[in-house]
């Protein structure tokens, strides 16, 4: 196990995002290649879990696109993403809120960070 932390801090290059967990409404762009040209797109939702250490880290981002539910996992290291915004920051109490995903309406909300301190 040694050898291949040694290989993933020396070969795989790092970059700087800002801290998120759980229950974070965040903004990744990503950049789409179709054909010759590149463009940005970009994916706002809140973050479902996250999971894996270091070079191997992905996080699952959920929204509600109408009525359907879209959820995207996003490798840490994937060399298409551009960056990430953290929008908001949630209250909630489990590290992975698969929950989440039966809920509707004003029950798909959650608590800011800022007013849970109050």
């Amino acid at each position: 196990m040694d050898l291949v932390k040694y290989v993933q801090d020396k070969y795989i290059t790092k970059k700087e995002f800002p801290e998120f967990k759980a229950g974070d409404t965040i903004t990744v762009y990503t950049e789409i290649k179709e054909g010759n040209k590149t463009r940005t797109q970009f994916f706002k939702g809140t973050v479902i879990q996250l999971r894996g250490t270091g070079a191997t880290k992905t996080f699952t981002i959920r929204k509600m696109s109408g009525d359907v539910g879209v959820e995207r996992v996003f490798p840490i290291n994937m060399p298409a993403l551009q960056k990430i915004e953290v929008n908001r920051q949630g209250k909630v109490r489990r590290a992975r809120i698969y929950y989440f995903r039966d809920l509707r309406g004003k029950k798909a909300r959650i608590k800011d960070k800022s007013y849970a301190k109050k």
